[in-house]
């Protein structure tokens, strides 16, 4: 039989920053299933992914699971995935707005966001300017997330407008994903470094660059993240960690907190062994500068051929 994962403890006085377990990381479990490990294992929050689990569009419910158990939530991820399309409307600004409405009622300082799908061709359009608008009417960030091409076989398709790298378009902060940045088969430390100060929230996953999307437990696959953990501890990043990795495949579920006490582990670790500064911390992704006083306009992608 195996045992019973224990709880990672915080030591503030190594680390600052908050590490946050993703609901999505314990499904096909529920999102109510999400709040009991992380009080379990010792996790600072939660960021509730908004999908098809009703408990996880409810904000009551919300809240009453993270008094009951203790646990905050720092973060709402708005439903943009193919399987929530229809979750809080089939409008993805109302879906946005939401999101924002949601994190604030909860206390969560964040909401992540994908890029448009290439079919979404008005929204794609307006995302960018639109994101800052919506940023500009409150105090939650909107951090947009890198993503990948969809690839199948020898075929590569770009399924996200503007860019599946965010980076070159002009965001106030970013969603870094190291599951991501593997399956895109990019440099993530390249990307962290474009993204520089506006980097607001980290989903802390690992991947072996396989067309799929692992999202490994950190450590077990080839992306940089322990040299992320570690270069974020010194520099004045003010954003969470948040551990959203797969645990389908766990045949239990003592094997599934394992997993999970293993990743809260790992991104303490890390967070606690930062490397002597020669300069500066960088700018703190909440007072970042805009990078132009209105986003330069670009071409869309979004009525290409896909």
């Amino acid at each position: 039989m195996s045992s019973v994962a224990e709880p990672v403890v915080h030591n503030p006085a190594v680390s600052a920053v908050k590490v946050a377990l993703s609901t999505a990381s314990v499904y096909p479990e529920s999102t109510a299933t999400a709040f009991e490990i992380a009080a379990r294992l010792g996790y600072d929050g939660v960021e509730v992914m908004v999908w098809t689990d009703p408990v996880s569009q409810d904000i009551e419910a919300l809240r009453r699971l993270s008094d009951y158990h203790g646990v905050p939530v720092l973060a709402v991820h708005a439903p943009c995935l193919l399987i929530t399309q229809r979750v809080w409307s089939t409008d993805p600004w109302v879906k946005l707005q939401r999101a924002r409405q949601a994190a604030e009622r909860l206390g969560a300082d964040t909401v992540v966001v994908h890029p448009p799908f290439r079919w979404q061709r008005q929204y794609a359009r307006d995302f960018v300017t639109g994101i800052w608008r919506m940023a500009d009417e409150t105090d939650v960030r909107f951090a947009v997330e890198n993503m990948y091409p969809w690839r199948y076989r020898d075929r590569e398709m770009l399924a996200y407008a503007p860019d599946w790298d965010v980076t070159k378009d002009d965001y106030r902060h970013f969603t870094v994903d190291l599951s991501h940045t593997a399956t895109a088969r990019t440099d993530a430390m390249s990307m962290i470094d474009r993204m520089g100060g506006r980097l607001g929230h980290v989903h802390l996953a690992d991947g072996s660059g396989s067309g799929k999307d692992e999202h490994l437990v950190p450590g077990r696959g080839t992306q940089p993240c322990a040299e992320l953990l570690e270069g974020l501890a010194g520099s004045g990043f003010d954003g969470h960690v948040v551990i959203e990795v797969n645990t389908r495949r766990a045949m239990s579920a003592a094997e599934r907190e394992a997993d999970l006490a293993e990743a809260l582990a790992f991104a303490r670790l890390h967070l606690g062994a930062a490397p002597a500064r020669t300069s500066s911390p960088r700018t703190s992704p909440r007072t970042a500068p805009r990078t132009s006083p209105r986003p330069s306009p670009r071409p869309s992608r979004a009525s290409e051929p896909s």
